[in-house]
């Protein structure tokens, strides 16, 4: 029989890199153990969700043309509002993506002269041009709406003072990342979003406060939304599609955010009521469904990174042993040597397009040269594995992922192998002394 050894050895992985991932797993096998309790506590809400919207074998029907009267979509937004707490929930493959569903609840929610704030730092890269801090066409600030930010103090935590001071007359909405983006910073708990809305609105308490929740759903017991948060806004082709939803986004929150959200997406006087579900709505269930399991995996992919990557000496965050609020590696190289290696080897170990070579490139939405890696079956699903960074200083990458384990674990594996066949890590550095 073919052991274990033999197939890592025919998808070229060593003995040197296999025995060092060995080692390094046998270290996470308690943080594992809490990720699958989490993951448990989860899709029995998840299953809660459903069963008290009444979710039936119609719902995954879906409809064409106008799509009135659609109620698997109906219910799906019913269903994301029990499971995020909220008033109302808009979720359509409509929404392109989650920085598609991100300026459709900005542009939605405020009106020339308004302003707003991020009180958390730079945003996603993206996001510099919806809100006009690149010039684009169609961003906030062409509409007359102004952007102030605070950054994060250098250890991470929040200008409490700074903020304060910026809110203004002006302020109508603020937009708190969650993740970390492209900065190496610790990605914000659940717990943090709701001292900071609490601070906020103890100033103005009719700020709508915004989350963006990409790469966070499902990694905790509860959401930003349980916490005081007016909308929580994410793509389905992260952790809540469970990768099966082939497209679409989500905004959950109170109903008139909600609201001007579809007006703006459809058409005023149409709103909710039109936007056909075009055969995707029973992917969209049993990804929903399937998310808190996947997104377990994607955690435990994202700690056997950090644990391998410390040993090795680069700088991690979040660190091989601190909690996790969402599903994102960053592993610090200092060279694109090492940022184009990694992701060499994830791409090696995809299951669609392996033999292809990732290589850096101008990317619509970048200020500089991005290098992506995934071989994904929903092409740009970073629920699935997959990597992808910058190449600029501090030369960091970020990976995300993996809808099994043993598929992550053999990603980085490969990420590992590949780094070795560079030249970037030795032989020597694979022999662990202190296990």
């Amino acid at each position: 029989m073919t052991g274990l050894k033999d197939i890592y050895r025919g998808l070229s992985i060593d003995e040197d890199v296999l025995a060092f991932g060995e080692q390094i797993l046998a270290q996470c096998k308690e943080r594992f153990a809490k990720i699958d309790e989490t993951a448990e506590y989860n899709q029995l809400k998840v299953v809660k969700a459903m069963q008290d919207a009444k979710v039936s074998e119609a719902c995954l029907l879906g409809t064409t043309g106008y799509g009135y009267n659609d109620i698997g979509r109906d219910t799906l937004e019913q269903v994301y509002a029990n499971l995020f707490h909220t008033e109302d929930a808009l979720v359509r493959p409509q929404i392109t993506c989650g920085t598609h569903a991100l300026a459709l609840a900005l542009m939605s929610n405020l009106r020339p002269g308004d302003e707003l704030l991020s009180p958390v730092g730079k945003p996603y890269d993206t996001l510099e041009e919806v809100i006009g801090i690149r010039p684009s066409k169609g961003s906030l600030r062409e509409y007359g709406i102004s952007y102030r930010q605070v950054d994060l103090l250098p250890d991470g935590e929040f200008d409490w003072d700074g903020i304060k001071a910026a809110i203004g007359e002006k302020t109508k909405m603020v937009t708190i990342q969650r993740s970390k983006g492209y900065e190496p910073r610790k990605t914000l708990s659940v717990e943090r979003i709701g001292e900071l809305i609490s601070f906020i609105k103890s100033i103005k308490p009719d700020i709508i406060c915004m989350v963006d929740n990409c790469y966070g759903e499902f990694v905790q017991r509860i959401e930003p939304t349980d916490v005081g948060a007016d909308m929580v806004v994410g793509s389905l082709i992260k952790n809540p599609g469970g990768g099966l939803a082939p497209i679409g986004g989500y905004i959950a929150g109170k109903k008139e955010c909600v609201e001007n959200a579809a007006y703006r997406l459809t058409s005023p006087g149409l709103g909710k009521e039109v936007g056909a579900s075009l055969g995707v709505l029973s992917s969209f269930y049993e990804g929903l469904f399937l998310a808190p399991t996947v997104t377990a995996s994607a955690l435990k992919g994202a700690i056997f990174a950090a644990n391998i990557y410390e040993k090795l000496g680069y700088q991690v965050v979040p660190n091989a042993s601190e909690e996790r609020f969402d599903i994102i590696q960053a592993i610090t190289f200092g060279n694109p040597e090492g940022v184009i290696s990694f992701c060499k080897g994830i791409q090696a170990s995809a299951p669609v397009d392996s033999f292809v070579t990732p290589e850096p490139w101008d990317m619509p939405g970048y200020d500089a040269p991005v290098i992506m890696a995934a071989g994904a079956f929903v092409s740009g699903s970073s629920i699935e594995l997959s990597a992808d960074g910058p190449i600029k200083p501090p030369y960091a990458v970020y990976m995300q992922g993996g809808l099994t384990f043993p598929h992550a674990k053999y990603g980085m594996l490969r990420t590992l192998q590949s780094m070795k066949d560079d030249g970037i890590v030795k032989s020597s550095q694979l022999i662990i002394k202190d296990i």
